[in-house]
């Protein structure tokens, strides 16, 4: 897992134990805990459904993750995604292991890779594409990552269409009290460090790596919600220290701050405990879900569906056809 790195944790800013200088900050327990079922999206890669099952209403902003893989191709086998229509929301994808070139009808598009995120705001609406380069088709490879459903507010749904390219030098580092966690912040903050992704509702997210038997225990805005996703390994999570495995959500509670440890045993294919933590302040509106369209009403959905149709999401740019 090549997302960005460092080989001594103990030259990295280090997150505050929460129940340190203050007293009565109050740690999140766990909501929930669910399992994410597996299918396959687009022209056939393997998927992980993180928020299935959830009620949406413990999710918002968030509506919809995948994990991508962890998959192994053999050449000829990586597969994408075809043109597909957005309106509404935003996509966010972050690339542990692999290569993933993305283009949109706006001209747009270009490439991330190992720990680089690509953060699109569809707006008012967009054609969208994203598929392996050639090279990676020929070679085949390791593919893994993560593609996050932001809600957009009802006074931004209708922004013109943006990308922002977040190369993984960008995201801010830190490390546990105990140097045994390494935590990139993608956006949001934590303990005062601010991630690079600009966002158009308050949010947090997080990728961290704990080492066997390492803990985690970082403040949180009590304003946000807070979701841990297990990417790999085991551990547990939450103010009771509930068990948690590869591919389970965590719905934390209340509080002021969440914890998640790395059991001291680790498997062989998977050294440490991956975790991704978000977290976001309620938008508290309607939403209306349909397919690649994230509205306040059904009627806004047919009417994304309806403008799609008549090409005023636009056009595949001849380039790309």
């Amino acid at each position: 897992m090549p997302a960005r790195t460092v080989a001594d944790l103990t030259v990295l800013p280090r997150i505050p134990a929460p129940d340190g200088p203050r007293v009565g900050v109050t740690e999140r327990g766990v909501r929930s805990l669910t399992t994410a079922p597996q299918g396959y999206e687009g022209e056939g890669f393997p998927v992980r459904r993180a928020f299935a099952g959830v009620d949406l209403a413990l999710l918002d902003p968030f509506v919809h993750m995948d994990q991508m893989g962890e998959v192994e191709y053999a050449p000829g086998e990586p597969k994408g995604t075809p043109w597909h229509p957005h309106r509404g929301f935003e996509t966010v994808t972050y690339l542990l292991d692999g290569t993933f070139e993305h283009a949109d009808s706006h001209g747009g598009g270009g490439s991330i890779s190992d720990g680089d995120t690509q953060w699109m705001t569809a707006g008012g609406g967009v054609l969208h594409i994203e598929k392996p380069p050639e090279s990676l088709v020929v070679s085949g490879g390791l593919f893994h990552g993560l593609q996050l459903w932001v809600n957009l507010p009802r006074a931004q749904k209708w922004v013109t269409p943006r990308y922002q390219d977040l190369r993984s030098g960008a995201a801010a580092l830190l490390t546990s009290a105990d140097a045994g966690a390494l935590v990139r912040v993608i956006a949001g903050e934590i303990a005062g460090h601010a991630g690079p992704g600009s966002t158009y509702t308050p949010m947090t997210m997080a990728h961290a790596s704990l080492e066997p038997g390492a803990e985690l225990h970082v403040p949180w805005d009590p304003e946000q919600n807070a979701l841990a996703y297990v990417l790999s390994g085991d551990g547990t999570a939450g103010a009771e220290r509930r068990p948690v495995r590869t591919g389970q959500l965590v719905v934390f509670g209340p509080g002021e701050s969440l914890r998640v440890a790395a059991d001291p045993g680790q498997d062989g294919w998977h050294p440490r405990l991956e975790v991704v933590l978000l977290g976001g302040r309620p938008i508290r509106e309607p939403v209306a879900w349909g397919g690649p369209f994230v509205m306040n009403t059904q009627q806004e959905v047919r009417e994304a569906m309806v403008d799609f149709h008549a090409g005023r999401l636009g056009a595949i740019p001849a380039a790309r056809v």
